[in-house]
């Protein structure tokens, strides 16, 4: 379906869908088994807008809105989840933080860069013993003069490594809880802050995961983003937009995963004909196609309203919910459609189905999104 997308996005799908089977499709094992990080790839994406998708002309974005912005991580995602996952971060994270809550200063100095793709966004909130409890982080910023001095390590990072300019929080009072959190726009010139250990993972091989190390950094005062103990509650804000994200790369690798189940079975022959002339595979193609049609509904629903303007923390995590747990099922099934090829690294169901995973953990569990949704449910 086409969620009555406007002529122009419907143009915009084509043309990420064009570049996603010309410039990722020939290299998906290849970054995938040496964990490379393509940036060169992310500086072309940059060139296209697609790294600045919501960010307004004016900075160096694309200007365009969410709706957009699905399409763009959708298409991605649907050949190399991965490249979908680096550019949800980067976007929704990272250079949203900065568009939303930084000072013109700092705007022009930092977010003109990453929307136009010369520079990569990373953005650290989990800690090693703060995931889903992000507000337990232990990483302090003391004021010290004209500097902050920052403590702690980050874990999980998408671009750790990689990353030109970060947004990362830190406590600054430590008698305030939630409250005592700020936020803080940190380069790889900070004295005292380098990237730590990149994870290796079962699946998203091609995009970077790591630690980010604080001894003694200092920070310039002028790189608090935003007020002084308001980096937690604006990062709630921040993780609103990017469910959506994290929403569309999942919808993208469910969409990619029932494709090569449906092209394989029209070609796989047993018994003296295709096996998609079996019922058994006929209804788990059903189901596979219901459940992608049924996340790329509430995806773009969710995209249209934060576009509308709209409270979009109840949608915003049904949404990605919805599809993270929805690509899983469908990856699993695709492996089962595919039998024993499903299982090897020459066919892309093996891909999908590591992939898969990390959409119901990362930028919130799926436990995490239940009780978002539920609390909204309550409180309305």
């Amino acid at each position: 379906m086409d969620f009555e997308f406007t002529q122009e996005q419907k143009m915009l799908k084509k043309m990420v869908r064009d570049f996603a089977e010309k410039e990722i499709k020939p290299h998906v094992m290849e970054w995938d088994e040496a964990q490379i990080f393509p940036k060169d790839l992310f500086h072309k994406m940059g060139e296209l807008g697609f790294l600045g998708v919501v960010i307004p002309e004016e900075y160096g974005g694309a200007g365009y809105g969410y709706v957009e912005y699905a399409i763009i991580v959708e298409e991605l995602s649907r050949i190399d989840g991965s490249i979908g996952l680096g550019v949800a971060a980067h976007n929704s994270l990272c250079t949203s933080h900065i568009y939303m809550f930084g000072n013109e200063e700092q705007k022009r100095k930092f977010l003109v860069p990453l929307a136009k793709g010369e520079a990569i966004g990373a953005w650290g909130l989990t800690e090693p013993g703060s995931g889903s409890d992000a507000g337990a982080l232990k990483s302090t910023a003391k004021k010290q003069g004209d500097y902050y001095i920052l403590n702690g390590t980050k874990q999980f990072i998408t671009h750790g490594t990689y990353g030109d300019i970060y947004v990362v929080m830190a406590r600054t009072n430590p008698e305030a809880g939630k409250h005592g959190i700020s936020a803080f726009i940190l380069d790889k010139s900070i004295e005292g802050f380098r990237p730590g250990k990149k994870e290796n993972k079962c699946g998203m091989r091609a995009s970077d995961t790591s630690e980010l190390i604080f001894e003694d950094a200092k920070v310039p005062a002028d790189r608090l983003l935003g007020k002084e103990g308001e980096g937690f509650k604006n990062a709630l804000a921040i993780l609103d937009g990017g469910r959506i994200s994290i929403a569309a790369y999942c919808l993208g690798m469910a969409q990619g995963a029932y494709e090569v189940a449906l092209r394989y079975s029209k070609e796989r022959y047993a018994f003296g004909k295709p096996i998609s002339a079996f019922q058994a595979i006929q209804f788990k193609l059903a189901d596979m196609a219901t459940k992608v049609e049924a996340a790329r509904l509430l995806v773009y629903q969710a995209a249209a309203l934060k576009d509308a303007g709209q409270n979009v923390n109840k949608i915003s995590a049904m949404a990605k919910l919805y599809a993270s747990e929805a690509t899983v099922w469908v990856a699993n099934e695709a492996v089962q459609i595919l039998g024993g090829y499903g299982y090897v690294k020459e066919y892309p169901a093996e891909k999908f189905y590591r992939d898969a995973k990390l959409g119901t953990i990362g930028e919130g569990t799926s436990e995490i999104q239940r009780l978002v949704i539920a609390r909204s449910l309550l409180r309305d």
